[in-house]
């Protein structure tokens, strides 16, 4: 009896022991829970005392005294007063294990201290609608100031001028320093929150006073000539477009820009070299503000300084042509030389590309007013620099297709515009072949082909249509080589095409498409060669009996095709060879049997008989087989 109280004592003693220390840590953590809270509370929340655990109930067995587990260390970090204090009461019960008897008693509820109350959180602002409200109520407001503004310097300079209310020289010293002042302001407001929008309004009305002042000295007052008007004019828009990209505002470069293009011709009274000359050097100079920059509607604005006038002045032809054509020269140098140097800054790639290629249209329009030759040399040398600009670097892809398209079109104006009589339908089909070709690979490249070639079976089916073949029609010589070149050219073409196109989906449409055109330009070689050789007697019916035998042979051919080919690719062969048999000999008897006589009918019955014969033998030997 006695050792057994003095079991019951000893596990007591242990138990108050281990709960000492576990009160001793736990003063210590609610020390440092306390400075957590005076360090992110202005007025820290009184700690309330921590209330102990309730003593488990006396077991009648006796067991040995539990054993404190004290925690794993863990590496600091920082965390939020509710996360400690969350995390003590999580250790404290999982690292507490009292003596208990089976079944264990039910683990007591968790407690935490109280919480202090979060401060309400604070409404943020509606930064949607208002916002946009606010802004475009504010862009709205300093447009119409703008408005205002210069209607008041108009009055100034003109209204004033007439009714001799103050000296010229008032007027412009007056409008140059309200200009002045407008910059100034803006300058100063723009460091100011929200100044944004009202410091480019400001800016964007001084600079438009200073145009309006050099109006006013150029063209009412003539105080200067208009070269000299220019250079203040192009002054003061520098500065402009300087303070634009220190500013970093596309908006306030264009209203610099945008109206110093319309300005330019006020002062050159109407458009004419020396405005072309002055478009052409602000266009180049407005070029280093957009370095770096994404500013699309400024290449746009640049685009136009310089394609515009050019544009207008090509159809009245009242300068000399050769200027004229060297300053088309130069704008389509500087607008790819812009594209290429403004691609890698932009987000917009395709209009970069095609606002490039707007820019080159002044030398594809220089036809109008240029000499040809002139105009065929520039219009060839354009389409070589758009290729080589397509292909040099690594472009994105739809810059290097609008770009070859480009240099396509090119190419083809050149031809047009060098090509004279003749010569065009050939030299087109030519050129369709090599650019089939040559880039097989590339889709671009197999559509320009293919528009080359349908342009330039245009033009040969202009060179010998349908009557001339039916009927004996003689023609000029040139008309004649041309059109035997032009057929055997179609041939090569539809047969390039066809493999090159093999695989796309519309393989089946534009076989039978290459077919037709193959027998049409067999048979106008055959029945041109005919007339040219023999006239329109003789000649003229050899080429029919020619064109007939040669309409069976490619028959035959196909069908030979059909036997060396697989069972799955032999259908279209042998699709093509029957009804270029049937065609055949539908022509031999509807055709050849009333148009032809002597011996060149019989000839061509006997022939076409004969390969019949031949082709029907070895298919069936084939089958056979």
């Amino acid at each position: 009896m006695t050792e057994s109280h003095q079991a019951v004592l000893s596990r007591l003693s242990h138990e108050f022991d281990a709960l000492a220390r576990q009160m001793s840590r736990v003063s210590g953590e609610l020390t440092q829970l306390d400075r957590l809270f005076a360090n992110t509370e202005a007025t820290p929340a009184p700690t309330p005392a921590p209330q102990p655990a309730p003593a488990p109930p006396p077991a009648p067995a006796p067991r040995p005294a539990p054993v404190f587990v004290p925690p794993p260390a863990v590496a600091p970090q920082q965390a939020s007063p509710q996360q400690e204090a969350a995390s003590y009461w999580q250790n404290y019960w999982q690292y507490w294990q009292p003596a208990s008897v089976s079944p264990p008693a039910p683990r007591p509820p968790r407690q935490y201290p109280p919480r202090p109350a979060a401060p309400p959180p604070a409404q943020r602002p509606d930064t949607g609608s208002d916002h946009a409200e606010s802004g475009w109520i504010g862009k709205l407001l300093a447009v119409a100031g703008v408005a205002v503004t210069l209607i008041g310097v108009v009055l100034l300079l003109v209204l004033a001028a007439q009714a001799g209310l103050l000296r010229p020289e008032i007027r412009v010293t007056g409008g140059i320093a309200l200009a002045g002042a407008l910059v100034g302001i803006a300058v100063r407001l723009r460091g100011r929150p929200g100044g944004r929008i009202g410091a480019i309004a400001l800016a964007a009305t001084g600079i438009a006073t200073a145009y309006l002042d050099v109006i006013a000295i150029v063209t009412i007052y003539k105080w200067v000539a208009a070269p000299v008007g220019l250079v203040l004019a192009a002054v003061v828009g520098g500065a402009g477009l300087a303070l634009a990209r220190r500013w970093d505002s596309e908006h306030l470069a264009l209203l610099v820009l945008v109206p110093l293009i319309g300005l330019a011709p006020v002062l050159t009274h109407g458009v004419n070299l020396l405005l072309i000359s002055f478009m052409l050097a602000l266009s180049a100079a407005a070029l280093p503000v957009q370095l770096g920059k994404d500013w699309t509607w400024m290449h746009a604005a640049r685009i136009a300084a310089t394609t515009l006038p050019l544009l207008v002045a090509l159809p009245a032809a009242r300068d000399n042509a050769w200027l004229l054509g060297g300053a088309c020269a130069v704008a389509a140098i500087l607008a790819i030389a812009s594209g290429l140097i403004l691609l890698p800054a932009t987000k917009n790639p395709s209009a970069v590309a095609i606002l490039t290629s707007v820019g080159t249209a002044p030398v594809l329009a220089a036809a109008i007013s240029v000499d040809r030759v002139l105009a065929a040399v520039l219009a060839a040398a354009l389409a070589v620099g758009m290729l080589t600009a397509a292909l040099i670097g690594r472009h994105p892809r739809i810059v290097t297709q609008i770009w070859l398209v480009w240099s396509a079109i090119s190419g083809l104006i050149a031809l047009t515009v060098a090509c004279s009589g003749y010569v065009e339908g050939p030299v087109l089909l030519a050129l369709a072949i090599v650019i089939a070709m040559v880039g097989r690979q590339e889709t671009v490249a197999r559509w320009i082909a293919l528009g080359f070639g349908i342009i330039g079976c245009g033009l040969f089916y202009s060179y010998a249509p349908l009557y001339s073949l039916v009927r004996a029609t003689a023609m000029p010589g040139t008309v004649a080589a041309s059109t035997l070149a032009a057929s055997l050219l179609v041939i090569a073409l539809a047969v390039v095409l066809t493999r090159v196109w093999l695989d796309s989906e519309a393989a089946g449409l534009l076989m039978a498409t290459a077919a037709a055109l193959i027998v049409y330009a067999v048979t106008a070689f055959t029945v041109t060669a005919g007339v040219f050789i023999g006239g329109t007697g003789g000649g003229f019916l050899a080429g029919h009996m020619a064109a007939t035998i040669c309409w069976i042979a490619m028959a035959a051919a196909l069908f030979v095709h059909a036997l060396r080919s697989d069972r799955e690719h032999r259908t279209e062969s042998i699709t093509a060879g029957l009804a270029l048999t049937g065609a055949a000999t539908g022509k031999l008897f509807l055709f050849d049997l009333a148009t032809l006589d002597g011996i060149f009918r019989v000839a061509a019955f006997i022939i076409v008989g004969l390969v019949l014969l031949s082709m029907g033998t070895g298919y069936a030997r084939s089958l056979a087989r």
